[in-house]
């Protein structure tokens, strides 16, 4: 059985979300991001001695110059204030492709042209050319393989996790996390439908979803979240908001997930009892609510557990992993986190890495606190995932004193 606590956080209680350094740093990303992807891969490919013919080098320069423009247009149209799909589609795969043509480019433009070097390939043409071949395949094979990652029904990753509090009638207890679907300008309802199959296949008994449920409004994206009301959990099925909600009127996805049977945690808990023992799930909103101006919207951990019994386990679902740092302090059991992706399109996980304390994974902080990461459910903006795949997560917890039959 479940019981509910419901315990608004007092004004002024929350603490407000510590600045963000990749914040900071994101400021100046539209700026410089489209002249460093297209403008590097453009020199390095056509201008470091290849000596292509010249109605080659100038097709190939307008293509570089189209991404160089064209990107920064397309996503301000897609994401801005006219909010169009088709324009964000094309945004979105350009920004994609741009960092990995980008990526690319810089590696094998500088590894492939020593290990010729080392080989006794002289400065040449053939050498030049080599290197552009060897980026073009690479990358065109990378987005390739990271489209069809990001569309496809992300595999369930399965983890035992002991938690020295819980009560041996909680052993086994099967916790399905699901995060940052992004329900966005692709149309993913049908991708929607399949992912919730696969959760009620894994016959959880409490199913949890981590925020950053879509791009775009509660009405917006509807017909694809809708599919989230046919997942079936033995105990409950709770939610917290993400970021993501709070560039998307955030009250409506909370009003959406409660219509679909859902259980808002918005800084307060329920009790989940089984075989005479108790856990405590708690949820907090995201660290970036408050500064969303809208009322009631903050991450207050201290409403989230006020009536809770101290002694009992908690569970703590955060959209992102940094608010692992309080939960250590308030000596939370395990925290549930999605939000970086895994980086999403590698090497990005070295930016994510400046502003969380993990990437993906399960980790400890501090004497007793676990901390879970998923790489998320679906994908944001460009639709390729390179060397971090999705996951749907099946958690098993575990009790030091398990129950044994005779």
């Amino acid at each position: 059985m479940t019981t509910t606590s419901n315990n608004p956080p007092a004004e002024g209680e929350a603490q407000a979300p510590r600045r963000s350094r990749l914040r900071r740093l994101m400021r100046y990303i539209p700026l410089i991001a489209p002249v460093l992807l297209w403008a590097v891969p453009c020199g390095v490919l056509l201008y470091t001695g290849q000596h292509w013919p010249l109605s080659v080098t100038v097709v190939a320069t307008v293509l570089f110059a189209f991404g160089l423009i064209g990107m920064p247009l397309a996503m301000a149209r897609g994401h801005g204030r006219r909010q169009q799909d088709r324009a964000a589609i094309v945004g979105d795969t350009l920004l994609g492709a741009g960092w990995v043509l980008f990526t690319w480019s810089v590696l094998l433009g500088i590894l492939l042209r020593l290990a010729l070097t080392v080989a006794g390939v002289g400065e040449s043409q053939d050498r030049a050319r080599i290197v552009t071949w060897a980026v073009l395949g690479v990358t065109a094979t990378l987005l390739a393989w990271g489209h069809t990652e990001a569309r496809r029904v992300p595999r369930v990753r399965r983890l035992d996790v002991p938690l020295p509090r819980l009560g041996a009638g909680l052993d086994g207890l099967r916790v399905v996390l699901v995060t940052d679907t992004h329900y966005g300008p692709l149309d993913r309802a049908r991708w929607s439908a399949r992912v919730c199959e696969t959760v009620n296949s894994l016959e959880a008994d409490l199913v949890c979803h981590t925020g950053d449920i879509a791009d775009g409004t509660a009405e917006r994206r509807r017909a694809q979240a809708a599919p989230l009301g046919t997942v079936r959990a033995t105990r409950a099925r709770v939610y917290v908001t993400g970021n993501h909600e709070y560039y998307s009127e955030a009250q409506g996805w909370v009003d959406l997930m409660d219509e679909l049977g859902w259980e808002p945690l918005r800084n307060r808990h329920l009790l989940l009892e089984r075989g005479g023992d108790t856990l405590v799930v708690a949820g907090v909103d995201d660290v970036t609510a408050e500064s969303s101006g809208l009322a009631g919207h903050r991450a207050h951990l201290a409403g989230a557990l006020n009536g809770a019994d101290p002694g009992l386990p908690v569970l703590l679902l955060a959209h992102q992993p940094k608010f692992v740092d309080r939960a250590a302090a308030a000596g939370i059991d395990l925290q549930l986190s999605g939000h970086t992706h895994g980086g999403q399109i590698w090497p990005f996980h070295h930016l994510v890495r400046i502003d969380q304390p993990a990437l993906a994974g399960l980790s400890r902080h501090g004497a007793r606190t676990l901390l879970y990461t998923s790489r998320g459910t679906g994908f944001w903006g460009p639709p390729f995932r390179i060397f971090a795949p999705g996951e749907i997560t099946l958690l098993t917890l575990r009790s030091p004193h398990p129950v044994t039959s005779p």
